[in-house]
C-alpha cells in the first residue's frame, strides 16, 4: 500500500511540475485528505 502511494506521488510529481495550476488546486485537497491522517499517526 505504501509503494502505491509512493508511485502515485512520483507520477503525480511529474504530472504538477507542468501543471502550477493543478499544483495549487491539488495541493488544495492534499491537505484536506492529509489532515486526517496526521491527527491520528503522529510519527511517520
Amino acid at each position: 500500500m505504501k509503494k502505491m502511494a509512493v508511485a502515485a506521488l512520483g507520477i503525480g510529481a511529474a504530472f504538477l511540475m507542468r501543471n502550477k495550476n493543478a499544483r495549487d488546486k491539488l495541493m488544495k485537497q492534499f491537505e484536506s485528505l492529509a489532515e486526517p491522517f496526521t491527527s491520528k499517526n503522529g510519527s511517520s
